[in-house]
């Protein structure tokens, strides 16, 4: 191979290969939300533990409440901010930059409205963590997912604002798609904690 030859290859380096359809970062992302689950899965067999395998009598114990309808506006609230991530890459990959900031800014308005809403209920529950098995697992889940949310905002406020300095196009959103794919994660996993510990 002849200097020039080497000198192109050492500016240009080729294009690393690809025994996938799906890109490096979005299959990372993937990879890391199957350990994600994982982790999810230990507290959720806990809960079932404490709950099927000691058969708990009462659940949650009598002097225990939680706000079903609360949460249950919460989770409604949770899962609209989903379809506002997707709207917003959509909108990207179309091109139109109006509709990337309005879906990011309205998920993250809800997401962080979750947040909220969520630590205004530990505030009036009238039970903490330490409180027997019930208030170990209740805390347990809804914290876990809470840092999740918090990690997914955080990610949210970088797109955000990245899309509003121009960071993105139809051709390279790969910002917008992986904070995505982790929000969805997020909103799922958000959907199995309530219907188990506050439907079931």
């Amino acid at each position: 191979m002849t200097a020039q030859a080497l000198d192109v290859h050492a500016a240009h380096p080729p294009v690393a290969n690809q025994s996938s359809r799906i890109s490096a970062p979005v299959l990372g992302m993937l990879l890391f939300i199957g350990s994600e689950i994982m982790l999810f899965g230990a507290f959720f067999t806990v809960y079932f533990f404490v709950r099927v395998v000691n058969n708990a009598p009462a659940w949650p114990p009598e002097g225990m409440h939680v706000p079903v309808f609360v949460a249950g506006v919460n989770t409604a609230i949770l899962v609209t901010s989903s379809f506002t991530m997707h709207w917003s890459l959509q909108s990207i990959k179309r091109g139109n930059r109006a509709g990337l900031q309005a879906g990011l800014v309205l998920t993250l308005a809800m997401g962080l409205t979750f947040l909220i809403t969520q630590m205004l209920e530990y505030s009036r529950l009238g039970f903490a963590p330490r409180d027997g098995a019930f208030g170990s697992v209740f805390y347990g889940l809804t914290g876990l997912h809470g840092a999740h949310v918090f990690v997914g905002l955080t990610l949210l406020t970088f797109a955000t604002v990245r899309a509003f300095r121009g960071h993105f196009t139809p051709e390279h959103h790969h910002g917008v798609e992986l904070p995505g794919i982790y929000w969805h994660f997020v909103d799922v996993m958000w959907i199995v904690v309530y219907a188990s510990v506050y439907l079931l």
